[in-house]
């Protein structure tokens, strides 16, 4: 069977299992003992939330989630560091890019309060909203998730192949986009045109669209300030870029590639508006070879 993205049939968020084999026979989750259930091309359809790692926090409408690698079980502790190209990670990370939902099951442990006690039970469907890397508690390089419930737990599965156009394939991607007040400012301030490659969209009846984008993240872990100096206006492509690590931004205010290192463009500013250079620093350390390369 191919991966499944979605909840299985007959399965229901709540739902409780006795342990690994019941997971795998109900298609919850296919493997025997990994957490992440995924790869670097397919993307990761489940992961499970058992307390195998010590910098793992459970919010219940959200989890910051720490990926594999790099731990020894007895005692529970990290003791290397870890790859974002490793399997489920890499996974994680597609997830996060191609708006794909993952499973997400608690298995029983005492440190988090939505966790059963005992077995495993299935929380329903969450997004893969950011990904990072920072140094765990046991001073080894961790990579780190942040995965938000979805509120509609309906399954969502790739859109079936059309027979008579085999080059044609179909996909739904899901991103969160926050209009807020200040993000409304930034974009009537550059006319709804993108800071990097100054384009405008225009749609019918030349109505304008733009993104705010939050060069700190906002929420936990991240805590940035939905606050002029914490965004930018830019077209949904390098919205995206930059929120996936794609385009990072250089104190003298230049977006460069990830992969090549190159320029892509000096950014524009409006008179009274500037970013902070602390923002710009901490968005750069989610991904260390850019932090490096940077400092």
């Amino acid at each position: 069977m191919a991966r499944f993205f979605g909840t299985p049939d007959g399965v229901k968020v709540g739902q409780f299992f006795l342990d690994r084999r019941e997971l795998q026979s109900a298609w919850v989750h296919r493997p025997g003992r990994a957490g992440i259930s995924g790869t670097k091309a397919e993307g990761a359809d489940s992961i499970v939330v058992s307390g195998g790692y010590v910098d793992d926090e459970d919010h219940g409408s959200y989890l910051i989630y720490t990926g594999h690698g790099g731990n020894q079980r007895r005692p529970n502790k990290q003791i290397a560091d870890q790859d974002p190209e490793a399997p489920g990670n890499a996974g994680l990370i597609t997830s996060l890019v191609q708006g794909l939902p993952v499973r997400v099951i608690r298995g029983a442990h005492a440190s988090s309060p939505f966790a059963p006690r005992a077995g495993y039970v299935y929380s329903g469907l969450y997004s893969v909203t950011s990904w990072w890397m920072e140094t765990g508690r046991d001073g080894f390089r961790i990579v780190r998730f942040r995965l938000d419930a979805i509120d509609n737990q309906t399954v969502v599965e790739p859109a079936p192949a059309i027979d008579h156009d085999p080059a044609f394939a179909s996909a739904v991607v899901t991103r969160r986009i926050r209009d807020t007040a200040v993000a409304r400012e930034v974009k009537e301030l550059y006319d709804f045109s993108c800071q990097i490659c100054g384009i405008g969209l225009r749609g019918f009846e030349g109505r304008k669209y733009a993104e705010g984008a939050h060069v700190r993240p906002l929420g936990r872990p991240h805590l940035g300030a939905d606050h002029l100096e914490n965004l930018l206006c830019l077209c949904p492509n390098h919205h995206t870029q930059l929120d996936i690590g794609g385009i990072w931004i250089s104190d003298d205010m230049v977006a460069m590639y990830a992969t090549s290192h190159e320029p892509v463009a000096t950014l524009s500013w409006k008179k009274r508006h500037r970013v902070n250079r602390e923002n710009v620093a901490y968005h750069r350390s989610l991904w260390p070879s850019i932090a490096e390369l940077a400092s």
